[in-house]
């Protein structure tokens, strides 16, 4: 972690450094060319977490890009996590999505090697990789703290990004979780979102080796948590979606609930773990993750006792930026 007399980079930095227990959500990339598309899912949010991810080709699928919703998010006033994968673009396509997103506004990146393109509905599409999330996280310390680019071109205004990573404590093999958040660390991540949790014990023994390691006085750890909509999903998620795992027994526990009550059944389970990772040492906060269910993500967030969050003045904000764009809108229309 920084030396705390140096001044935070972000709002997320600020709550983090606070001890505040932090929380963060997942935004869906809409499926459509309408801004308004991604405020209505950001107003949703914006009351109930201290920043919002805004993904980039989640599961390998295509959607709005990543840095088109933090340009929309930024406008808005809200706090957003540029999630940077390396599947789709080289080191200079990187360099410069970084500029332009600090331009923008952008003070948390996300740095991500991303899901292969076989796990998408285009699997024929070219994998780029030219470079992976450890090195893209050393790109962007590189071109924050010494101001140069990797062609060693010095920047004239570098960007001032607070650095996060990802890693899946629940994926084998589990000794070396820690050992690659620790690679992570030395990259330059000073927060980290995880996969899913489902599976608290397997979380406690990698949090166990994480403060043997020390890491947690390096590093804010940020636990993903998200609620199953229903069993059907819950297989989806198991079988289709890449790192996740979900123990037998919340299967069955989800099996055993009639159907017409399994999302609040999906609920419950989440606002559980939610509980149980508060308590352990040296978890920083929550990342949720609900794909097309941000009014489950405010429910959740608000039952598990973590509001109030954020003055209600900024949802304002949004709702003028709203307005303001299906203005311009109308404009467009009429001048054309």
């Amino acid at each position: 972690m920084r030396d705390l007399t140096t001044p935070p980079r972000s709002r997320l930095e600020r709550v983090l450094r606070s001890g505040r227990f932090a929380v963060t959500a997942e935004l869906d990339a809409p499926d459509s060319a309408d801004p308004n598309d991604v405020y209505q899912n950001a107003l949703v949010l914006a009351e109930v977490c201290d920043a919002i991810n805004a993904t980039d080709g989640a599961g390998a699928n295509c959607h709005m890009s990543s840095m088109g919703c933090c340009a929309l998010l930024t406008r808005a006033g809200y706090e957003a996590v540029l999630q940077m994968g390396c599947r789709d673009r080289n080191r200079i396509a990187i360099q410069g999505d970084l500029l332009g997103a600090a331009a923008m506004g952008v003070r948390n990146v996300l740095c991500l090697t991303g899901d292969d393109v076989s796990a998408g509905d285009q699997p024929e599409a070219k994998r780029v990789f030219d470079l992976d999330s450890i090195q893209l996280l050393q790109v962007a310390r590189m071109m924050r703290d010494r101001g140069v680019l990797l062609s060693g071109r010095k920047l004239r205004t570098p960007p001032q990004f607070f650095l996060g990573a990802v890693e899946n404590p629940f994926a084998p093999p589990f000794d070396w979780r820690p050992l690659r958040l620790e690679k992570k660390v030395k990259a330059g991540a000073e927060f980290i979102q995880t996969q899913y949790c489902f599976d608290v014990p397997r979380l406690q023994q990698f949090m166990r080796r994480v403060r043997d390691l020390g890491l947690h006085e390096r590093v804010y750890i940020l636990v993903g948590v998200g609620p199953i909509r229903s069993y059907k999903a819950a297989e989806f998620m198991r079988d289709r979606v890449p790192g996740v795992w979900i123990p037998d027994a919340v299967m069955q526990r989800m099996a055993k609930t009639p159907k017409l009550q399994q999302a609040e059944e999906g609920k419950r389970i989440c606002i559980e773990i939610i509980q149980q990772v508060r308590e352990i040492e040296g978890v920083a906060g929550i990342h949720v993750m609900a794909y097309r269910q941000e009014e489950a993500v405010a429910e959740v967030i608000q039952r598990a006792g973590l509001l109030p969050r954020r003055p209600r003045s900024h949802g304002d904000r949004i709702n003028q930026v709203i307005q303001t764009t299906r203005t311009d809108s109308v404009r467009c229309v009429l001048s054309s």
